[in-house]
């Protein structure tokens, strides 16, 4: 099969499923779901391929709310990864619904194709991006141990094809003090709430010696219950990010620090949990990237120049150590969201808009003959081929 013919028959597939595809995303759209709690949308991203053909593996790695649907015998083996989780109170102001959906479709189109280019498909369901690292979970699970390459895509406010992340951790840091009337005998009181406020300056403080790209920010979670009670108990929840795994060690040692400083300044006890496994930073292989370069170009739009996507870096992702394993992408697809960014109420209107429609279906043309591309060119082919054939004997 010539490459353009394989190219022509993915688009044409997607094009034939558009209603069934776009129907996918509002419907997920319409019921958003929580990390670990995506029941439902877990569901309706299986139905379509169940209905092609594909063999489902539920719950791989035991997380309930994952799947892996396989479809083909071929020796290169592509995953596509789908994400469904929604934020709390905002549903999908970060766009999964079409994630899930551009993924189902890039699988549709690739299964069309599948014994013509010795593929394997694997559609694979991630839960948890949000809060949780449902990839990073799946990929220590030995989910992605046979995938020679993984793709997906993204939402946001531009077109990027290399698109870059930063690395983040998150804690959550607990104080412990002593009751106590905040007004009889507040001398007799070890205050919690003071140690976050302690805690929070420091880490303000902490803001000017900063490395270039790294960040923090958090919310206090418990700071206490009654005003005429010394708190005994507080709890905030940080985030910490930076350009790579290094920077963002660094950034946690200081980090750790100012958590500290709250304890010794109020005579409480604290400690620090991680509430999720570290995300680390997007490593976009070189030729699929430039595939789908193309591919924007193609389709219309207008990604934005490869050194304006290195110096902006859009938030952070656990498909980043997906790529830091094997060769992958994860390239941002623009919607029109009035000027929204993700994570706003606006962005997640807009994620079901006609111009989310339009990132579903151009998306998931885009991925699928970025795919084509790499089954047909037999150096790159070879080359993720032998990268597997590395990481499997290791």
């Amino acid at each position: 099969m010539s490459t353009g013919s394989a190219s022509s028959i993915v688009e044409d597939t997607v094009n034939r499923r558009r209603d069934d595809l776009v129907a996918l995303s509002h419907d997920i759209h319409a019921e958003p779901e929580l990390a670990f709690d995506e029941h439902r949308s877990c569901a309706k991203t299986q139905a379509l391929v169940v209905e092609r053909g594909f063999a489902i593996e539920a719950a791989p790695g035991g997380l309930d709310t994952a799947f892996r649907a396989e479809y083909g015998s071929g020796s290169l083996v592509i995953g596509i990864c789908a994400e469904y989780d929604a934020l709390p109170e905002m549903g999908h102001a970060c766009g999964h619904n079409i994630i899930a959906a551009s993924a189902v479709g890039t699988a549709l189109a690739l299964a069309e194709v599948a014994d013509e280019l010795d593929l394997t498909v694997v559609l694979i369901g991630t839960p948890a991006e949000e809060a949780g690292g449902g990839k990073v979970l799946l990929l220590n699970a030995g989910t992605f141990d046979d995938i020679a390459t993984a793709v997906m895509l993204h939402p946001g406010p531009a077109d990027m094809a290399a698109a870059r992340s930063l690395a983040l951790s998150e804690v959550a840091v607990s104080y412990t003090g002593r009751e106590s009337h905040a007004a009889v005998a507040p001398y007799l009181g070890v205050n919690a709430a003071d140690a976050v406020t302690v805690a929070q300056v420091a880490v303000g403080l902490l803001r000017q010696q900063l490395a270039p790209g790294q960040m923090m920010h958090g919310i206090v979670t418990n700071g206490g219950q009654a005003t005429n009670v010394i708190p005994a108990h507080a709890e905030m929840k940080y985030t910490m990010r930076a350009t790579d795994m290094d920077s963002l060690r660094l950034l946690e040692a200081k980090m750790a620090g100012c958590f500290a400083s709250g304890a010794v300044a109020t005579g409480c006890e604290h400690s620090v949990r991680e509430t999720a496994p570290p995300y680390d930073a997007l490593a976009p292989d070189r030729f699929l990237a430039e595939v789908f370069r193309a591919e924007m170009i193609r389709n219309g739009r207008h990604p934005l120049p490869v050194e304006l996507e290195a110096a902006l870096p859009l938030g952070s992702t656990d498909m980043g150590n997906v790529t830091q394993v094997l060769p992958g992408i994860h390239p941002v697809v623009g919607i029109d969201a009035g000027g929204a960014s993700l994570h706003q109420p606006q962005f997640a209107a807009a994620a079901a808009g006609p111009s989310a429609d339009k990132a579903v279906i151009d998306g998931s043309i885009m991925l699928a003959r970025t795919v084509v591309a790499l089954a047909q060119n037999g150096t790159e082919r070879e080359r993720v081929l032998e990268a597997q054939a590395r990481r499997r004997a290791s």
